[in-house]
């Protein structure tokens, strides 16, 4: 079980091809603060259909994007 499991439900139960999220949205999400972790866990995203586009840390948000590996 991963710490950001909530997280990827969600995102897969969300449906659209392509969306972002800002930081603070995933932080509700979540349930936790987002960290550096996050890049590791992002990993496992793929699982879940999605994976982790483009992080904006300026605009602080992350970019979802449904994976072609399904």
């Amino acid at each position: 079980m991963s710490k950001f499991d909530s997280l990827w439900n969600w995102i897969q139960n969300n449906g659209n091809e392509r969306f972002s999220l800002t930081f603070a949205e995933i932080e509700k999400i979540a349930g936790l603060p987002i960290d550096h972790s996050f890049l590791t866990y992002k990993k496992e995203l793929l699982e879940y259909g999605y994976k982790v586009g483009k992080i904006s840390m300026k605009e602080q948000t992350v970019m979802f994007e449904k994976s072609k590996e399904e």
